[in-house]
């Protein structure tokens, strides 16, 4: 992302929070620009920005589901295993300093939780357009999808390829069994089959290189 792409994302932010927090903006803008991401970058908080724009009348609180997108990776270190955890209290320390309500705050740091598992409840609406934005890429087109298990992988690049199998499928068998990838009636017309059987490709691939036992 240029750097003029990246003005216009800090201007995106202050639009929805308000100029006395372009700072925070500024912040998070350079944390999704870290070097050690490879997927979770400003191009994925742009994806994801966008698709909540979109399903939006499916939320109850669209802008409290904006501002979790902005916070949910906030804190990516791929070493440990608590980062949705650590970019929630990011978000209730930040926003404390802001004129949000304590409401508004206390949903958002809720919903960036919510990102660890991807499985909102039946009536959460704020959470289903966040898990449904933030999961579209599962349904991307092959190519698409390649570059971003690619990218995945090298952020995971520390990790033996043994052990990065285990985990990844670990990963998507949980999707696989969710009832539902995706929840709000477009995002489920659009991507619940693509992703179902991009998921299903990937996990068969990885199988497939697994050294048998």
């Amino acid at each position: 992302m240029s750097e003029r792409d990246s003005r216009e994302l800090v201007e995106r932010w202050v639009a929805l929070a308000g100029e006395e927090t372009r700072g925070i903006g500024a912040d998070l803008v350079a944390r999704y620009g870290e070097p050690h991401r490879r997927y979770h970058t400003r191009d994925h908080l742009t994806a994801v920005l966008d698709l909540v724009d979109e399903l939006a009348a499916y939320a109850d609180d669209p802008d409290a589901v904006r501002l979790a997108v902005w916070f949910h990776d906030a804190v990516y270190d791929p070493e440990r295993g608590d980062n949705e955890e650590r970019s929630a209290v990011k978000a209730e320390r930040v926003l404390a300093d802001t004129d949000l309500p304590p409401a508004t705050i206390a949903e958002v740091a809720r919903l960036v939780r919510l990102t660890a598992a991807h499985d909102p409840g039946p009536g959460d609406r704020n959470g289903q357009v966040l898990c449904d934005a933030d999961l579209a890429i599962l349904a991307a087109d092959p190519e698409k999808y390649a570059a971003y298990t690619a990218a995945v992988r090298e952020e995971y690049a520390f990790v033996p390829d043994e052990y990065f199998t285990t985990a990844r499928a670990d990963i998507l068998r949980s999707l696989l069994a969710l009832p539902a990838l995706f929840h709000t009636p477009p995002a489920r017309e659009r991507f619940e089959q693509q992703a179902r059987h991009n998921l299903q490709t990937e996990l068969m691939l990885l199988e497939a290189g697994s050294p048998r036992p």
